[in-house]
Order: structure tokens, then sequence, then C-alpha cells
């Protein structure tokens, strides 16, 4: 198993936060990395989300959504057709830090056959998690300052 974890500060509360990263169809106002975002933030259900990686041809996943905490954690979790090969968890856990700011940890575990192969794809999503926390920062942190 490998872990990507990501974190950042944003000067927003959790719901203020939470608003906006559950707000899937306006992904594609703010989101440098998931630039569409079809279906709804309920256990059991399946999204369809199209990435469009920092370096790379864009490519649209099904992930199937596992949990859906309140101002608290979103995950969703997405494999190849064959279990076990090159299979991902993606997670957002909010959590709120001093003065009403929230600290954001994002990221994804893989697990399966390839991971040892997929360094690059590894790299590279590490980097488009940090571009896709700091749009969310800005995108929150923005709202928040117009009257």
């Amino acid at each position: 198993m490998r872990t990507i974890a990501t974190e950042i500060t944003i000067d927003a509360s959790p719901e203020e936060v939470w608003a906006t990263l559950i707000d899937l169809p306006r992904y594609c106002v703010w989101n440098p990395y998931i630039r569409q975002a079809v279906g709804e933030a309920v256990p059991g259900t399946r999204l369809e989300l199209m990435a469009y990686p920092e370096s790379g041809k864009p490519a649209t996943f099904r992930p199937t959504v596992l949990l859906v905490a309140r101002n608290v954690e979103f995950r969703w979790a997405h494999r190849l057709p064959v279990r076990g090969l090159f299979d991902r968890l993606h997670y957002f856990r909010l959590a709120e830090g001093p003065n009403r700011t929230t600290r954001l940890e994002h990221g994804e575990r893989f697990r399966g056959l390839l991971v040892p192969f997929r360094t690059k794809t590894l790299n590279a999503t590490a980097r488009n998690l940090t571009r896709m926390n700091e749009a969310l920062r800005t995108r929150v942190e923005s709202a928040r300052s117009t009257p």
C-alpha cells in the first residue's frame, strides 16, 4: 500500500469549505484537476469525474462514494476493472483549526499489484492534489471576502 497525503489550512470554517467541496457540479468553476463532476455525494452512488492532470491526458473515472460525513470527511474508491491491480481510495478530511480555520487533509491510498510500477502516476497525483488544494483555498477564501 502507498499513501499520498497533502494538507492545507484554509481561512474559513469547515462548513464553508465543505459547501464548496461537496458541490460537485461547480467543480468546473474552480477545480484545475477534476474539472467535471457528475453525480451526488451519497454513499453507494457512482460519480463520473473527468480529471485533467498537470501532465498527461484527461481521463474519466467512475468512483463509488463510500463516506459522506458532513463537515468532516468525504471519501470515494476507484479501481481498474480487475480488483487488486491498482485500487484507489480518495479522501478529504476537514478539522477545525484555531480562529475558525480549517485544516484539510486530502489524499489517496493505493493498493494492488501495479502500485510499485506506477511511481510516475503517484508522483503526478501528489502534484495534482496540491493544485486542487490551492484552488479550493482560493475559491473558499475569495467567496468569504465577497460582500
